[in-house]
């Protein structure tokens, strides 16, 4: 599999402990239907803002996620102070987005995609405007979604497995992907292990 998947420090999921207890929103969707640590979801429409970016794995995904993070911490046209969940960071005259979870991240042909779901208090009317051009606002369609939850550190090898796991799942029982599988992370660094959240996600009809 070529795909490669980086579990860049999300820090700013803020909301979030040592032992993964998690405030912040998470993207709406509702299951259904789950055998062990598979489930079938359908995900609403969605806000997102998303970055892409070529190179090293690595360094890329530290650009993307630095690029994401700038955004939803008052690089945008607001200019206008929100509480987010806490702790709340706080930066003058700047408009502080709260992140949702998860966040995505995806390689496709060498070129990386960084996605940050957005609160869904917001619509492409009310968002603030990204003052990095490198960033984009765009609505992600509603989507149903095979996924595969497990804990623990990520690395490529893991994400490689579960995907496997999930690829095999999903032919022994009659769907049909449509989609790569991605990695979705919930927890930052500073989380348990054994307590973190961790999915790979494939699209299906």
């Amino acid at each position: 599999m070529r795909q490669l998947f980086l579990y860049v420090g999300t820090i700013i999921l803020s909301g979030c402990t040592v032992i993964g207890i998690r405030n912040s929103e998470e993207a709406a969707h509702r299951v259904l239907y789950e055998e062990g640590n598979i489930q079938i979801r359908q995900y609403e429409e969605a806000l997102i803002a998303l970055t892409k970016t070529q190179g090293d794995y690595k360094k890329s995904g530290n650009l993307a996620f630095e690029r994401l993070a700038g955004y939803i911490f008052g690089k945008n046209q607001s200019k206008e102070k929100i509480e987010m969940t806490t702790p709340v960071l706080e930066k003058n005259q700047s408009e502080k987005i709260a992140m949702t979870v998860p966040v995505y991240q995806q390689e496709i042909k060498e070129t990386w995609t960084m996605t940050f779901v957005l609160p869904s208090k917001y619509t492409l009317e009310t968002i603030p405007e990204p003052l990095d051009k490198n960033v984009e606002i765009k609505t992600l369609p509603g989507k149903k979604v095979a996924v595969i939850k497990y804990a623990g550190f990520i690395s490529t090898q893991k994400i490689e497995a579960k995907a496997l796991t999930l690829q095999t799942w999903l032919e022994e029982n009659d769907y049909k992907a449509i989609s790569e599988p991605y990695s979705a992370a919930y927890d930052p660094p500073w989380t348990i292990p054994f307590f973190r959240r961790n999915e790979v996600h494939i699209e299906i009809e």
